[in-house]
């Protein structure tokens, strides 16, 4: 380790024990911020009845999913299922699910979700969808925000840790994703020792705009550096984006040192215009590389994959002028481009300044070729020649930075344990807020667009060891609710949250609150297996599968007693919630089964698949609260031995007929898509 930064390190730890003392020492309850407890619960109070001012998205970390939380009260709202399988609603084990997990390495029912981003239209958000990104096998995620489903994923080849995604330019047309382990491109069995010569990077630039049809539109392939994070540019530095990058000195063991050698790493700048023109231009390859699409059917709500071959692949050297790297102190992690498009942040973890570069100094180094060196091809300007400035001692471990519209940034300190506020322009320390511990990202409301909702910050902290009641060796995570609407921030409000969160995306409730679809239109469903009438329930053999077509209906099962069942069959329950009432769902499941229950929301047909391996008789039962006869909600299989000559069949009610003709004849008016009423 060198000499300087042994010095930085235990500086570095020397403050964050001392701010973690300070914090300790502080009697529970003990306002921080300057805002008296009956204040601060008094801003933060939604009564009963009433709605939160904003949602926040916050990717859920080793969860693999995402959690919606309601601002500024800080209730939980709803945990939307991506990229890990959800017991809760069967996301994954159900039939029509199954499909979303599909990857070239097989089904992979986990993941590790880091940074949501909310699309955009004209650099302002605009919710539609909520993208986020897989970590471990890299892939990107599109969420409806009508339904706050998780409606496409694509996995992204040549690549390895999808970290710096899935990050979106000023009008959707793509989110990207980039390398954070680089690797042999194209994959293949070599010796790790080969590092320099052999492994790459690449940065991913997807078709994001029309859904169901996100496609990769072109890759660049970079030196073999780890790629952290992106922002896209807008105003001077539209259709430009940043990535952060580090372990300039491409190790590839120890890298707490040997990764941490070099002053300066770099942002990495992408002219995504001109990559555009050179694709135009026939200047990239098509190279082989296999890779899964995976999308949902919006009316039959059955989840589909396509697997592709083929991927368009630029190299800087053979497109000149698409990718230049801006010097930045010293391992920077990320990179945060202010409302205007004139400056671009970085927060190196181990650097002693925030360095801010200009984007018009950028772009006019690069006409005047203020180059330092060059990097497989890539240029590497001048340091003090796209340099807007620096802000000195801004605390320790800078992070991340948000904005909120009125000329202020804000940034995280990781080692510090803290929120710094200083000025654009002027680059002046405004004030600090101490969080609780080691802080990561924060989130304001539209922080990274043209249009911040500067009211609110968010801080999404690592370590909370004094914050609740303990529950073990493992501790909840938490978010800290800070009021940055004045000159000095306030605390107002701890939250749990679930996982690890990485970053957050926020936005007011009116953007989308209104859009919210209640139900699936039951003459649109086109699920195979569909019942729309209790007529068209019952059961069929085909060889050793066994398909029931079942109707779930308020409150019972038609057919609810099903026999001519054996032992060894595979059993499909094909179960239809014909309801047409918002929030009126039914759930499915059965004794012995080894996956997970299913959810039905109003007017779709969701799959559960069952092996009976013993005879006997099996109880089947609605799993989610649905009226007052809920508890009625059940029905019988039999199991006989394999081979038996017990006749299938299954029974249906009379009641059940009335209800449902009485349903079908019911037709709801729309109010206009996507809602219904």
């Amino acid at each position: 380790m060198t000499t300087s930064l042994r010095k930085l390190t235990l500086g570095a730890v020397a403050g964050a024990t001392a701010i973690g003392i300070a914090f300790a020492c502080r009697t529970p309850g003990t306002p921080v911020g300057g805002l008296a407890a009956g204040d601060a619960s008094s801003r933060v109070y939604v009564a009963p009845g009433k709605h939160d001012e904003l949602y926040s998205f916050m990717s859920g970390g080793f969860s693999g999913q995402v959690s919606v939380y309601g601002l500024p009260s800080g209730r939980m709202l709803k945990v939307v299922p991506v990229f890990s399988q959800n017991a809760e609603n069967g996301w994954g084990y159900s039939e029509e699910t199954k499909a979303m997990f599909n990857t070239s390495h097989g089904f992979v029912p986990w993941d590790d979700t880091h940074h949501p981003e909310l699309s955009q239209t004209d650099g302002e958000i605009d919710g539609r969808w909520l993208f986020i990104n897989a970590n471990n096998t890299p892939r990107v995620a599109r969420i409806d925000l009508t339904r706050f489903e998780t409606d496409e994923i694509l996995e992204i080849p040549n690549a390895a840790g999808g970290h710096a995604s899935a990050f979106v330019t000023p009008n959707t047309e793509y989110a990207v994703s980039a390398t954070r382990f680089s690797v042999p491109v194209p994959n293949t069995d070599m010796p790790i020792a080969d590092y320099k010569k052999a492994f790459k990077g690449t940065l991913t630039f997807m078709k994001a705009n029309e859904p169901g049809k996100m496609r990769i539109a072109f890759q660049i392939l970079m030196p073999g550096f780890n790629y952290d994070l992106g922002h896209s540019g807008k105003g001077p530095s539209d259709g430009w984006f940043f990535f952060t990058s580090y372990n300039s000195e491409q190790a590839y063991e120890k890298l707490e040192v040997n990764a941490s050698q070099a002053d300066k790493d770099f942002i990495a700048a992408v002219n995504y215009r001109k990559a555009e023109a050179c694709v135009a231009e026939g200047r990239a390859k098509q190279v082989k590389a296999e890779y899964v699409h995976n999308y949902t059917d919006e009316r039959s709500r059955v989840a589909k994959s396509d697997t592709l071959t083929r991927v368009t692949l630029l190299d800087p050297r053979d497109c000149p002028g698409i990718v230049y790297y801006l010097p930045t102190p010293k391992s920077p992690h990320g990179v945060d481009v202010d409302p205007s498009g004139e400056y671009i942040v970085a927060g190196g973890k181990l650097a002693t300044v925030i360095p801010i570069h200009s984007a018009t100094k950028l772009l006019k180094a690069i006409e005047n070729k203020q180059f330092e060196r060059e990097l497989e091809g890539i240029p590497v300007l001048k340091y003090d020649a796209i340099l807007a400035g620096e802000v000195k001692e801004p605390g320790l471990g800078p992070l991340h930075t948000e904005f909120d519209g009125r000329g202020n940034a804000y940034t995280s300190m990781f080692l510090s344990s803290e929120v710094v506020k200083w000025k654009l322009g002027t680059w002046q320390v405004l004030d600090r807020m101490p969080v609780y511990y080691s802080v990561g990202h924060i989130m304001i409301p539209g922080g990274d667009s043209k249009k911040p909702y500067g009211k609110y910050l968010v801080a999404m902290n690592k370590i909370t060891k004094d914050r609740y009641l303990p529950t073990g060796p493992e501790l909840t995570q938490s978010a800290q609710l800070i009021d940055i609407s004045g000159d000095k921030m306030k605390m107002l409000l701890d939250f749990p949250t679930i996982g690890e969160p990485h970053y957050a995306q926020g936005m007011p409730a009116s953007l989308i609150k209104e859009k919210q679809l209640k139900f699936h239109r039951l003459s649109e469903n086109t699920h195979p297996l569909a019942v729309k009438a209790e007529s068209e329930a019952g059961i069929t053999r085909t060889g050793k599968r066994v398909t029931v077509k079942m109707v779930a209906i308020r409150s019972h099962f038609a057919p609810d007693n099903l026999e001519g069942i054996q032992v060894g069959d595979t059993v499909d329950f094909a179960v239809t919630n014909v309801e047409q009432d918002w929030d009126i769902l039914h759930g499915f499941a059965i004794l012995g089964m080894n996956n997970a229950e299913t959810i039905l929301q109003p007017g779709e047909t969701r799959t559960l698949r069952w092996i009976p391996k013993k005879a006997g008789v099996y109880p089947f039962y609605c799993t989610d609260f649905c009226s007052a006869l809920h508890q009625e909600m059940q029905g019988y299989v039999r199991v006989s031995p394999a081979g038996s000559t017990v006749a299938l069949s299954a029974n249906t009610s009379k009641k059940a007929k009335t209800q449902l003709a009485r349903l079908a004849s019911r037709t709801p008016k729309p109010k206009g898509k996507p809602t219904n009423d």
